[in-house]
């Protein structure tokens, strides 16, 4: 049995080579989520899921849980639940909610993230079912030049922290944190640094002679 070719980091890659791996990660991609019992979209704010209900199901007839990290729907008559599982990440329960239209459910699932100033994008709705691509996401509603500063640099650092994620490379926040090193390294060279880490926050001390910061 021949063995697979291990794939060529992207990183590495041609531009050829790159625009023909994003272009089958995009079918594979369509191809899983079209397999899913229901339909979802996000924005910065809110999972938009939707869901076909047998014809003529009004609201009586389900049962609805929206809890902090799970969704479950159920037919109050059947047995098994259309949907249940463990959400990607918390939600606001009471700001959460649901209609029915023409016999199709729609949910509208409030992020927390969005209410903590750490907006995030969902790679999937449930846990158990396949993920998107998170770095290909960019805001539908409104163009990055649109948005408030604030929520520009949050949307364009999550962005470029995902690009990173997804190459190996180190985020925005580890990027920082190497450079207050290499400054700490200058400014003390008797100091022995082969042991330490980028993963690792620099010691008070340090911050204080780097940053001038006396907060920790």
């Amino acid at each position: 049995m021949s063995e697979s070719t291990p794939t060529k980091p992207q990183d590495e890659m041609s531009k050829e080579e790159q625009a023909a791996h994003d272009a089958k990660e995009r079918e594979r991609e369509r191809a899983e989520q079209a397999a899913l019992p229901y339909q979802w979209t996000q924005d910065l704010s809110t999972v938009t899921v939707t869901l076909p209900l047998p014809k003529g199901t009004k609201g009586k007839d389900l049962n609805v849980v929206m809890g902090k990290k799970k969704l479950k729907v159920q037919l109050k008559s059947a047995s098994e639940p259309i949907l249940e599982g463990e959400l990607f990440n918390d939600i606001i329960s009471d700001e959460s909610s649901w209609t029915i239209d023409d016999s199709t459910l729609n949910i509208e699932l409030e992020k927390l993230s969005a209410h903590i100033a750490s907006h995030q994008w969902w790679p999937h709705v449930l846990t158990h079912h396949p993920k998107i691509d998170t770095t290909k996401i960019v805001p539908e509603n409104s163009k990055l030049e649109d948005l408030d500063g604030e929520t520009r640099g949050m949307v364009e650092k999550m962005m470029f922290d995902n690009r990173q994620k997804a190459m190996g490379k180190p985020t925005s926040d580890e990027l920082k944190k190497m450079e207050m090193l290499e400054k700490f390294k200058k400014a003390h060279p008797e100091m022995d640094f082969s042991n330490v880490s980028i993963k690792h926050t620099l010691p008070c001390s340090a911050m204080l002679l780097v940053k001038g910061d006396d907060s920790c």
